[in-house]
C-alpha cells in the first residue's frame, strides 16, 4: 500500500478520499488554489500546497503544478478524485511516467480508448454490447448531419468526442438547425476539451439513465491491450432525474428495470470494460426506452431496448450509492488495485441490500432554474443523522462559500430496507437538514419527494426540464428555502471581532496561523483576496450605467449607456461583437458557459459599441463588465 497520496482534486471528493487513506494508514496531501486556502479538504489533508490563483486553469487543471506538489510531499501517488483532471489521458501518461508516483485510476491507454466516445462506440459493439444508432466516425460538416436525420429521422443528439454530462451536447430538431447546433456542439468541445470533433446519435425520447458501478483488475491473461480485466460489477444507479443533463438526485437500485433485464444490464457492462483491459474503478452508462403507458408494478422486461451511452473512467459523484448498498469502499478498492495488491472482492462476493438514494446538496436556487449563489455564509449548518443516513462534505459552520467551482458543497446518503423506507427516511433526513446563510436545492429535493412520476419511478431524463412545473419548485423554495448571507464580524456584545488568518508558504507547503482580536480594526485586503479575513475572493471593480451613483470601477460609460455585466460565473464560449458594431435590444453580444450550460448575454437596449473586455476562453464572474454600449 502506498505511504502518502496527493488527492488532486477539491471538497467533498477530496475529503472522502482521504478518508479512505487515513482508514488504510496512508498519509494524504492536499492542493489548493488561492481561493480555497481555508477550504475544508485542506484542513483534512495532512499536508497542503498551493498550486496557483483561483481560475481552475490556473490551479486544479496544471499538471506540472499537481506533479510539483507531489514531487514536494514526497507522496507515491495521485488520486484525481472527478472533474478537474480525473478523465485527462495526457495527465495519467504524464504521471505514470514521473519517477516514483502511482496514478491511481485506469491506465492512460485505457482512459484514451474509452475516453473518446467514438472510439468508445466502436469498442463497445465489437464486444456486442449494443449502442444507439449513429456515427463511429467523427462528423465535420452540417450536411452529413442533414444525411443521418434523413435516414434515422430527427431529433439528432450532437455530442462532442470529449464531453460528458450535457456538456457539448447540442439537439437538432430539423435540418434547418444541424448547421447553428454542429458549430455550438463543436465550439464547446474545443473550449472544454481541446478537442472539437463531434459525433451523431438518434436522439432517445423516452430515455431512462442507467449506470452500472465496476471495478477491475489485471486478469491472468491480461497482456495490455487486447487482454481481459478481471471486471466485478456492484449492481445499477438509476439518475434519470436530471435537468439539462445534470444529475440531480439518483438511486439504486433503479426501480424501473426487472432483474432479468438488471442482469442484461450489468453482463453487457463487464463484458465491454474486460474487452477494454480496463482496470481501476469506472462507470458504463446506458440509456433505456422507457414505455410512458408503464404500470409503476410492471417493471421494464428483458426484451426492452438499452444502448450504451458512455464509460466514466473514474469514481463518480454518485458512488456512494453503490456503497450503501454493497458495503463496499471503492475508494478503497480503487488503492488496492493501483497499489498492485489486487481487488479484495470477486463477482461471488458482491450482494446488493435495501435501497439507497443519493441527494446533490448543491448551493443553487432551484426556482430561479437552478442558477448557482454567488456568495453567502454558513451561519448554520447541522447535517442530519441517524441510522441509515451519510452526508460527505467539507464544509463547516462558519465558512465562506466559494463560487470560483462547481456548486456542489454536500451530498446525503439515505439507505432503506426498501425504497419505501429509504423514501421516508429520505423526508426526515431533509426536514432535519439546517443550512442558514447559503441558499441550496434541498426545498426542490423535499418537493420530490412528494412528486407523484417521481414516487412512482416512471419519470425519464425529460420529466424534470419538460414537465415538472416551475410554480411547484418556486412554491417549495419560499416554504422551505434559505437566503445567502455575508459574514459578520461582530460578537454578541457589539464589540468587533476581527479575526486574522495569516497563511504562510515554505518551499510551496502550506502553514496557518489564526488569531482573534477584539476592538481591533480590521486588517485591509488586497484586491487579490489573500491575507486576513476569511479568504472571500473580492470582485474586480464594477461599471455602471451611466446616471448611477457610485464608482464606475475604471470603465467609462457614456450618458444614457450601458454596461453589460456577467449574471453569472463562468467561461467565455464566444465574443460576436466589436468595437464600432451596431446592436439593437435582445442582440447576443457573447456566449457565457456555467454549470455545463450556454447562456446568451444580450443587450437589453440597443446602441454601438464602445469596449469589449473579454476574450474567447476568459474566466468571469457575477457582475465583471463583458461589453459596453453607448
Amino acid at each position: 500500500m502506498f505511504d502518502k497520496v496527493l488527492v488532486a482534486n477539491r471538497g467533498e471528493i477530496a475529503v472522502r478520499v482521504m478518508r479512505a487513506c487515513e482508514e488504510l494508514g496512508v498519509e494524504t496531501v492536499a492542493v489548493y488554489s488561492d481561493a480555497d486556502r481555508h477550504a475544508g479538504h485542506v484542513r483534512y489533508a495532512d499536508e497542503a500546497y498551493n498550486v496557483g490563483p483561483a481560475r481552475a486553469a490556473d490551479s486544479y487543471l496544471d499538471g506540472e503544478a499537481v506533479l510539483d506538489a507531489a514531487r514536494a510531499a514526497d507522496a507515491d501517488a495521485i488520486h484525481p478524485g472527478y472533474g478537474f483532471l480525473a478523465e485527462n489521458a495526457d495527465f495519467a501518461a504524464r504521471v505514470e511516467a514521473a519517477d516514483g508516483v502511482t496514478w491511481i485510476g485506469p491506465s492512460s491507454d485505457a482512459m484514451e480508448r474509452l475516453g473518446e466516445k467514438t472510439h468508445a462506440r466502436r469498442a463497445m459493439a465489437e464486444a456486442d454490447v449494443p449502442i444507439v444508432p449513429g456515427t463511429t466516425e467523427p462528423v465535420t460538416d452540417a450536411e452529413t448531419v442533414r444525411e443521418f436525420g434523413e435516414e434515422h429521422g430527427y431529433p439528432i443528439a450532437i455530442k462532442a468526442e470529449g464531453g460528458g454530462g450535457g456538456r457539448g451536447m447540442k439537439i437538432v430538431e430539423s435540418p434547418e438547425e444541424a448547421e447553428e447546433a454542429l458549430e455550438s456542439a463543436k465550439r464547446e468541445g474545443e473550449a472544454y476539451f481541446s478537442n472539437d470533433s463531434v459525433y451523431l446519435e438518434r436522439y432517445l425520447e423516452t430515455p431512462r439513465h442507467v449506470e452500472v458501478q465496476i471495478v477491475a483488475d489485471s486478469g491472468p491473461e491480461s497482456d495490455g491491450p487486447g487482454g481481459e480485466s478481471d471486471v466485478v460489477h456492484l449492481g445499477e444507479r438509476d439518475c434519470s432525474l436530471q435537468r439539462r443533463h445534470q444529475k440531480v438526485i439518483e438511486e439504486g437500485p433503479s426501480p424501473a428495470l426487472s432483474d432479468e433485464l438488471r442482469e442484461r444490464i450489468g453482463e453487457a457492462a463487464r463484458r465491454g470494460v474486460a474487452a477494454a483491459d480496463y482496470t481501476n474503478a469506472g462507470t458504463v452508462e446506458f440509456l433505456v426506452e422507457e414505455d410512458p403507458e408503464r404500470d409503476p408494478d410492471d417493471p421494464l422486461g428483458p426484451e426492452t431496448p438499452f444502448y450504451f451511452l458512455e464509460v466514466n473512467t473514474r469514481i463518480q459523484v454518485e458512488h456512494t450509492v453503490t456503497e450503501a448498498l454493497t458495503g463496499i469502499d471503492i475508494v478503497k478498492e480503487q488503492l488496492r488495485v493501483a497499489s498492485g495488491e489486487g481487488l479484495s472482492i470477486g463477482q461471488d462476493d458482491v450482494e446488493l441490500s435495501g435501497h439507497a438514494i443519493e441527494f446533490r446538496i448543491n448551493a443553487e436556487n432551484a426556482a430561479e432554474g437552478f442558477q448557482p449563489a454567488s456568495e453567502g455564509s454558513l451561519d448554520t449548518y447541522d447535517p442530519p443523522g441517524g441510522i441509515g443516513v451519510r452526508v460527505d462534505d467539507a464544509l463547516r459552520q462558519g465558512d465562506d462559500l466559494v463560487t470560483d467551482y462547481d456548486s456542489m458543497i454536500a451530498k446525503l446518503i439515505v439507505w432503506g430496507r426498501d425504497r419505501e423506507e429509504c423514501l421516508a427516511r429520505s423526508r426526515r433526513a431533509l426536514a432535519e437538514y439546517e443550512l442558514e446563510g447559503v441558499v441550496t436545492i434541498v426545498p426542490f429535493h423535499r418537493l420530490m419527494l412528494s412528486d407523484e412520476r417521481f414516487l412512482a419511478g416512471t419519470h425519464t431524463t425529460k420529466y424534470l426540464d419538460e414537465e415538472v412545473d416551475a410554480d411547484r419548485i418556486a412554491d417549495a423554495q419560499e416554504r422551505w428555502g434559505t437566503e445567502p448571507s455575508r459574514p459578520s464580524s461582530d460578537d454578541e456584545d457589539g464589540e468587533e471581532v476581527t479575526e486574522r488568518e495569516f497563511t504562510v508558504e515554505v518551499n510551496g507547503k502550506r502553514f496557518q496561523v489564526d488569531l482573534e482580536e477584539r476592538g481591533a480594526p480590521a486588517i485591509p485586503t488586497s484586491g487579490g483576496g489573500s491575507g486576513a479575513g476569511g479568504g472571500r475572493q473580492q470582485r474586480p471593480p464594477q461599471a455602471r450605467d451611466a446616471g448611477d451613483d457610485g464608482d464606475s470601477g475604471g470603465v467609462d460609460v457614456a450618458e444614457g449607456g450601458e454596461a453589460i455585466q456577467a449574471e453569472m460565473q463562468g467561461t467565455i464560449l464566444s465574443v460576436d461583437v466589436a468595437e464600432g458594431d451596431e446592436v439593437a435590444a435582445g442582440d447576443v453580444v457573447c456566449v457565457l458557459e456555467a454549470m455545463k450550460m450556454e447562456n446568451d448575454v444580450v443587450a437589453e437596449r440597443g446602441g454601438t459599441v464602445t469596449g469589449v473586455h473579454v476574450a474567447e476562453g476568459d474566466s468571469v464572474d457575477m457582475g465583471d463588465v463583458l461589453v459596453v454600449l453607448e
